[in-house]
């Protein structure tokens, strides 16, 4: 099957490049004025980083292989350092470019150590995940850890170009594919109703790499982002929509010390979001029922421990998408029509979390 392309717009365009086995894709992406490539990658993923290194040594490129901790242990501030020292000591010039090959907290790692590194580098991000392809590699959104809150310190850098080869997914584990799913779903409530439909005619299938509708999903996710990004990069309006279900999300994986699954901790705040709408007389009951069922029939989470809120409240009022003191929460006020929910009383916002606890 032929590679498609997904157009980014704004002030700095590139493509994310969708296929199987595009391998040759990546050096064009890189382009010819780079020396030194730097490939970020998670230390887990030997097998996907040897050819990546490989193609870029053959295109005329010296390479920098930097592994990395897998998943959320490798945005951390030391981390990030490391890299900074190992550029430091490659002699990384304005003209070289960071590689990051691996789940969405490897790319987000990898392009804010490019968006630091000489006030500003050329990254092309290589999502080997379903939640990597859909979310965390589009869009130009990098960041880090902080022991306060998830993504607190970060910076807005879009990548030169994005390289998402879909045979990456047949090795996910099921749990780890099913979470990115959730972004997928997400992308079906807030703008393109057709992914709900084609989730809920198959959910065995959507829930497997191998399912017949994988490229139409990722596709269709990674064409609702674009869009939403083209028209807001650095989230002044537009582009927060992305954000559904993510307040409570966030909250979550503090509260797990980040090692709940993002995609089941954006499912919950899915299905948190859409309680509030309800209980605020946006939303009707349907509509949320349909969220759970949804949810539910691939493998995600729809609820969360009764006794958490105390702490899950306070961690929210340092949510990025806050302002001063008042909560603000995408919320939907009908199928892909999302809206905005600022200041909801306290009373509003524990009652809408009884229906999520356990």
């Amino acid at each position: 099957m032929t590679e498609s392309r997904v157009r980014v717009g704004g002030a700095d365009p590139y493509d994310v490049v969708i296929g199987t086995g595009i391998l040759a894709d990546l050096p064009p992406l890189v382009g010819d004025r780079a020396g030194t490539v730097a490939v970020v990658h998670a230390e887990g993923l030997p097998e996907i980083a040897r050819p990546v290194c490989g193609a870029l040594e053959k295109a005329g490129h010296r390479v920098l292989a930097l592994p990395v901790p897998d998943g959320e242990a490798a945005k951390e501030v030391g981390v990030l350092a490391g890299l900074w020292s190992a550029f430091a000591q490659a002699g990384m010039t304005r003209s070289d470019v960071v590689v990051g090959v691996g789940g969405g907290a490897t790319t987000d790692l990898a392009g804010f150590a490019a968006a630091s590194w000489l006030r500003g580098v050329r990254c092309v991000l290589v999502p080997t995940t379903l939640l990597g392809m859909v979310d965390a590699a589009v869009g130009g959104k990098t960041g880090i850890n902080v022991p306060e809150g998830k993504n607190l310190v970060g910076a807005f850098h879009p990548p030169a170009g994005v390289l998402c080869d879909l045979a990456t997914l047949v090795t996910m584990p099921r749990e780890d594919y099913v979470s990115g799913l959730a972004e997928i779903i997400k992308a079906g409530f807030i703008a393109d109703p057709v992914i709900l439909e084609l989730v809920e005619d198959d959910p065995e299938g959507a829930a497997s790499p191998a399912g017949p509708h994988t490229r139409e999903l990722v596709e269709r996710a990674i064409r609702v982002k674009a869009g939403v990004v083209t028209a807001d990069l650095k989230e002044s309006g537009l582009r927060e929509i992305l954000n559904y279900g993510h307040t409570l999300a966030h909250a979550i994986e503090k509260a797990e010390d980040y090692r709940f699954r993002h995609g089941h901790a954006v499912a919950i705040g899915m299905v948190y979001a859409a309680e509030l709408a309800r209980l605020a007389g946006r939303l009707g009951a349907d509509a949320v029922a349909r969220h759970r069922k949804i949810l539910a029939s691939v493998g995600l989470p729809t609820g969360y421990r009764a006794d958490a809120w105390p702490e899950l409240r306070a961690t929210m009022t340092i949510d990025k998408k806050s302002r001063g003191a008042t909560l603000r929460f995408v919320v939907l006020d009908g199928l892909a029509a999302p809206g905005r929910l600022e200041g909801p009383d306290e009373e509003l916002l524990a009652a809408a979390y009884r229906e999520v606890g356990r």
